[in-house]
């Protein structure tokens, strides 16, 4: 249940903190006086989306917080689910509108998504105000009604996680059969990339091997005739570099006696005659292993050639990539050699997992055909004793071809307010008023199924005075004594049956314009009771028949 609420700069809201209670309590006011401005504030921290002008004017930031007893309520899997410190006695949700735009949301100090909030907001309030009664012409609502009486929540629960791995299972066949079919049809184009990249028996880095060969090959004269070159600079008889070095360490030697850096000199131009020796030796063999090799070229030319070709047949520029292409290629043959087994086994899932969901729904079926009939009978008593005596009501469920997200039924609520009317689809054919009276029938029937730990009823009296009024105030009452129910209502008869009534109304100064809400004394209600009754100037009659009314002597 709601314990208390907390709005600061919302609308317009200055600041507003106000407690509750459980049981059946009422909130009234004059028209324009704010009450829908306190809902879009409890709205928030259920989840709702949030508008900046909502802002009271001249503040940066609105905060609503709501504090809520949830002792009835067993929270710990949702808590683990979302990573929130469990308590099992109360929660404060709370939202932070700023005004450039931004939004927090918070459970017990946590920061949360605004879907988290609002999935935790759906448990603990409903808040029903007059647009929901257009809900009794939705078939979904319907059958969230027969659930509800049913206890089809847990089976429910499984039939759908079951039905979505049937749809998922179901797509992934459809999605393989049409891969299998584009498969088989370009299967013998597959199979010839696959075997042409396959017999080229192609290796990572010889792309460029070959390359490098090719230009070598293609220059040869040019290379070995360089190399002769070099070598006859290095090694010439009489002009050459190393015989000249030879000289060298030999007039080094004769001053090894008369200078001392001889030594030094002599080990430097040996260390150099050696290295130049053998490069010499070395290039001479470089020169005679360079030979044009016209066979070679012409193979290394023919490999490069289908490099090339694969290449720009495949769009790619390089070998890495073609044996990448290859590797996929080689994975579609492999599927398309498996693919009848894929299909198979596949097929058997989908058709396991479709048995558990019909199963599942002819179970879900049965719950509700079950309960249809007492459904129906509860129904009429409830709103016969609103002043509806010659209702008649039946909840027609048919079957369906194929099973959805709710089963494999089809639910309408069946309806006539005459005794010699044929039934109808409910939005057809009921008023105003009897609309209100059947949603507050259905909300408290399913709240006695539900446990649901508050409801908040915005003028479900639409359409109803009088007596009629009355009895849905006694509904209500007695509705409240199993959980918090709070009725925004115009209609004295509901607000006298209130355990607390709640006043807003608007305050003006000289600055500004205040939406309040206070709790009422047994003074200010009866002044409250008779203010409804009798419009703007309370008479004295007003005064007595509230007194009535509320029970004063």
């Amino acid at each position: 249940m709601l314990k208390s609420l907390y709005i600061k700069n919302y609308a317009l809201i200055d600041s507003l903190e106000i407690d509750f209670e459980s049981g059946f309590s009422v909130i009234t006011g004059e028209t324009g006086a704010g009450k829908s401005i306190i809902l879009g504030a409890l709205s928030l921290i259920l989840g709702q989306r949030a508008d900046t002008k909502a802002i009271k004017q001249g503040e940066t930031k609105c905060v609503i917080e709501g504090v809520f007893d949830v002792s009835a309520y067993d929270l710990k899997e949702f808590c683990e689910e979302k990573g929130i410190e469990y308590d099992s006695d109360s929660y404060i949700l709370r939202r932070e509108i700023l005004s450039t735009g931004k939004s927090r949301a918070f459970i017990n100090d946590t920061p949360m998504g605004l879907n988290d909030l609002k999935e935790l907001g759906s448990q603990l309030i409903d808040i029903h105000s007059q647009h929901q009664n257009l809900l009794l012409s939705d078939s979904h609502f319907q059958m969230q009604v027969v659930d509800a009486l049913a206890g089809n929540k847990s089976l429910l629960k499984d039939y759908q996680k079951t039905y979505n791995e049937y749809k998922s299972s179901l797509k992934a066949l459809e999605e393989l059969k049409e891969q299998v079919k584009r498969s088989k049809e370009e299967e013998d184009y597959l199979r010839f990339q696959y075997e042409s990249l396959k017999e080229a028996a192609l290796q990572k880095n010889e792309q460029e091997e070959w390359e490098a060969e090719q230009e070598t090959l293609n220059h040869a004269e040019d290379i070995k005739s360089a190399l002769y070159k070099i070598h006859t600079l290095l090694s010439e008889d009489e002009r050459g570099i190393v015989p000249s070095l030879k000289d060298s360490l030999n007039t080094s030697q004769s001053l090894k006696h008369i200078y001392p850096k001889s030594d030094e000199i002599f080990n430097r131009l040996d260390s150099a005659y050696i290295d130049l020796k053998d490069l010499s030796a070395e290039i001479e063999r470089y020169a005679n292993d360079v030979e044009f090799n016209p066979e070679r070229l012409e193979f290394i030319q023919s490999r490069l050639d289908l490099i090339y070709s694969l290449q720009k047949k495949h769009h790619v520029s390089s070998v890495s990539e073609l044996l990448e292409v290859f590797a996929d290629l080689s994975k579609k043959i492999e599927n398309i050699d498996s693919s009848d087994e894929q299909v198979e086994k596949l097929t058997k899932e989908v058709s396991e997992r479709q048995q558990k969901v019909l199963k599942l729904a002819k179970d879900l079926s049965n719950k509700r055909k079950n309960i249809s009939s007492s459904f129906e009978k509860g129904l009429v008593d409830k709103v016969t004793y609103l002043g509806m005596p010659n209702i008649r009501f039946k909840c027609e469920i048919e079957s369906i071809s194929e099973p959805n997200l709710y089963g494999i039924d089809h639910i309408t609520f069946l309806f006539s307010a005459n005794k010699n009317a044929p039934l109808q689809p409910v939005a057809n054919i009921a008023s105003g008023g009897e609309i209100s009276r059947l949603m507050l029938c259905l909300k408290s029937m399913i709240a006695g199924a539900t446990a649901l730990p508050s409801i908040i009823f915005d003028e479900i009296d639409t359409g109803v005075s009088g007596e009629i009024a009355d009895k849905m105030g006694e509904v209500m009452r007695d509705f409240g004594k199993s959980m918090q129910v709070i009725a925004i209502t115009h209609l004295p008869q509901i607000a006298a049956k209130g355990k607390v009534h709640y006043k807003v109304y608007k305050s003006d100064d000289d600055s500004a314009t205040t939406t309040k809400l206070v709790r009422l004394n047994n003074q200010e209600r009866l002044d409250e009771i008779a203010r409804i009754l009798s419009g703007s100037k309370v008479t004295d009659a007003a005064i007595e028949n509230a007194k009535v009314m509320l029970g004063y002597n």
